[in-house]
């Protein structure tokens, strides 16, 4: 078959080339018990439709820095016995998707809570308040502020809060509650189910947001990436800062928080993809110390595969 990246033997090998700060897990720690402290002023407001055997709700919560987050929330109008939640997690620039396409889990009893990440296409408030360019690209909004101030920082701490509401939640087991992400979503799942190690189980296809400095050497910062190469043309065009924004996208790269994840994992990779690259893929998966497995696609790009979500089902509604 094709290669975009390095031949399977080495993905397989591969543990991430972007630099881990020294201070990464105290910052993530520092963060954690800042975002532990908020008072998420939960609200929940019913929305109707013609699912006979779900309720469903509109659900804010209150996030880092005092955005009021929204998320989907669908449950089983038969809370007698307690049962799983799915916490989603959407692609770069989307929303939190439809009501419909999350009544398959609600009719297995689960609960299903599907956020809008902060200023993409949801509901949920970006407060704005970045230092730096506020124009287009989010994972380098804030880089010049210092990882405090990035607003992945604030979008990953809302991830693992949401997984924190939904154990509180009426009919949910808190002991399964579980996540799951393609591409952005993918990233996203990895960072929610480190930041959280509660979350049981999780399914993570292609994910984003890791090993920027790989997708750099690759020549593959376009696309999804492409903010990065708009970062250093304007901003840093003689690479003086290189090692300085690489250190500081560190804070917000999965690959390094993966570790943390205590839960169980099938990742799902694509080799073809020329999006997130397949090292990055492997950066994350190879980083995992808990129970995992790898579903690999060969012939398929940053896309949809066949039977994957078959796959992904029989992984979370098992």
């Amino acid at each position: 078959m094709p290669i975009v990246d390095m031949p399977l033997e080495q993905l397989q090998m591969y543990k991430g080339r972007n630099p881990k700060p020294a201070d990464f897990d105290k910052f993530w720690d520092e963060a954690l018990e800042g975002m532990h402290a908020l008072d998420p002023a939960i609200e929940l407001v019913p929305r109707a439709t013609n699912a006979r055997f779900a309720d469903c709700f509109d659900l804010f919560y209150t996030g880092v820095g005092g955005a009021r987050i929204h998320a989907k929330y669908l449950r089983h109008k038969d809370l007698s016995t307690p049962a799983p939640a799915v916490v989603q997690f959407h692609g770069y620039s989307g929303h939190s998707g439809e009501w419909q396409d999350k009544l398959n889990y609600v009719a297995q009893g689960y609960s299903v809570l599907s956020i809008d990440v902060r200023g993409q296409g949801g509901r949920s408030e970006d407060l704005g308040g970045f230092p730096g360019r506020t124009m287009s690209g989010h994972f380098i909004r804030g880089l010049d502020g210092g990882p405090k101030h990035m607003l992945f920082t604030h979008v990953f701490l809302d991830c693992a809060q949401l997984a924190r509401i939904a154990m509180t939640l009426p009919g949910v087991d808190p002991a399964r509650v579980y996540a799951q992400g393609g591409s952005q979503g993918g990233g996203l799942t990895i960072a929610c189910a480190a930041l959280e190690p509660r979350v049981r189980r999780l399914v993570a296809v292609h994910p984003f947001l890791s090993d920027y400095k790989r997708v750099w050497e690759m020549d593959l910062a376009n696309g999804a990436y492409g903010e990065l190469r708009d970062f250093f043309r304007t901003f840093d065009p003689l690479h003086e800062r290189e090692d300085e924004i690489f250190e500081t996208l560190g804070y917000v790269d999965v690959q390094h928080l993966a570790p943390r994840i205590k839960g169980d994992v099938l990742l799902i990779a694509t080799l073809m993809d020329t999006t997130c690259p397949p090292s990055t893929q492997f950066a994350v998966y190879n980083k995992i110390a808990s129970s995992k497995q790898i579903l690999i696609y060969k012939d398929f790009g940053h896309e949809h595969a066949t039977g994957m979500g078959d796959k992904i089902w029989e992984y979370i509604a098992a």
